[in-house]
């Protein structure tokens, strides 16, 4: 092994073991998610952004709070309600007269200044002020009265969204949703978790999770991601689970030709290169493997494929057919 190998090496050990640390503090606030807290480790490793699916009092909020104490990032958050307006989020420019008596346009920055961002019920609030994070999401930087303002870095959003209450909301164009790395959906604990959870929440102190990370050391862990090793078959196994989502394609299966009205783009596959990798540091290995691209498929493809009409009135779901996808990828891997 050559000393750049094992240099590499020796950096993933030690980052893994710094997670391994950041996410036994998350875990000190939200109890019986462990998957939950694992996926969002993976987004903000990979430099992206999470979409939060769950039903109210899952601690979404609280998993983004936990968040921004373990990893040192300056937190901000926004209530999205239909009333919001974008410069409610990015800010705006006023006008101020000094004590000379000159006037002049000062900027004052909103809440998305920050390098955490919490957008709690991101689908509330009307598509204007919704587009309003789209460019902060993909460019990292705003543009207010045609000058470029930079966001802090490193930047992350994770947004939270309600899949019951529908009235008076407004569901996320696809541009949006391909911005988002991976959906985190956030199911129910389970009896002996959420017995955990009463006893840790109704007393007199509750345990408080502590800084692991800073800004700097997270920014290192995702170039860090960035330079792991994929090999050829991990690679083979996303371009084949991604084309095979696309309706209408040569790689798409009959099923999906039959019920999916859009599939994935690009994105989903650079998500899932990204993602892989991540995964693989948290738990600790050294490269990512076929068996990290199945579990990731769920999350980095639901959110950038729709269902025909047709597909829905036969109760079909989105999650079912990748489960399939992922299966029929899982057996040509066995086979190879």
């Amino acid at each position: 092994m050559d000393h750049a190998a094992e240099a590499m090496l020796e950096e993933i050990e030690a980052t893994s073991a710094l997670m391994a640390r950041a996410r036994a503090q998350l875990a000190r606030r939200v109890i019986g998610q462990d998957r939950v807290l694992e996926l969002a480790l993976v987004t903000l490793l990979s430099g992206g952004h999470g979409l939060m699916v769950g039903v109210p009092g899952l601690a979404k909020t609280r998993l983004v709070e936990a968040m921004g104490r373990v990893t040192g990032l300056a937190a901000g958050r926004v209530q999205f309600t239909p009333d919001l307006m974008p410069a409610d989020i990015i800010g705006a420019e006023i006008l101020q007269t000094a004590e000379d008596g000159r006037r002049a346009f000062h900027f004052v920055e909103g809440p998305i200044f920050c390098q955490l961002l919490l957008a709690d019920e991101i689908n509330r609030a009307s598509p204007r002020t919704q587009s309003a994070l789209l460019q902060a999401m993909q460019e990292r930087h705003v543009t207010v009265a045609g000058r470029r303002r930079d966001m802090p870095q490193p930047f992350h959003v994770l947004a939270t969204q309600n899949p019951v209450e529908q009235e008076g909301t407004y569901p996320l164009p696809e541009a949006q949703l391909d911005r988002f790395l991976l959906q985190i959906d956030i199911g129910y604990p389970d009896r002996e978790a959420e017995r955990e959870i009463l006893l840790a929440t109704t007393g007199p102190e509750e345990a408080e999770a502590e800084q692991v990370l800073d800004p700097a050391a997270l920014t290192a862990a995702q170039r860090l991601v960035r330079r792991m090793p994929v090999g050829e078959q991990v690679v083979a196994a996303i371009l084949d689970l991604v084309r095979s989502a696309r309706p209408g394609t040569p790689d798409a299966t009959e099923a999906v030709t039959r019920a999916v009205a859009w599939g994935p783009g690009p994105r989903a596959a650079q998500a899932l290169m990204l993602t892989v990798r991540a995964r693989a540091l948290v738990q600790g290995r050294l490269a990512p493997d076929i068996e990290d691209v199945l579990a990731l498929a769920g999350p980095a493809l639901k959110h950038r494929m729709a269902l025909g009409f047709a597909a829905r009135a036969e109760g079909q779901t989105v999650d079912a057919l990748i489960a399939d996808l992922a299966a029929r990828i899982g057996e040509r891997a066995e086979a190879a």
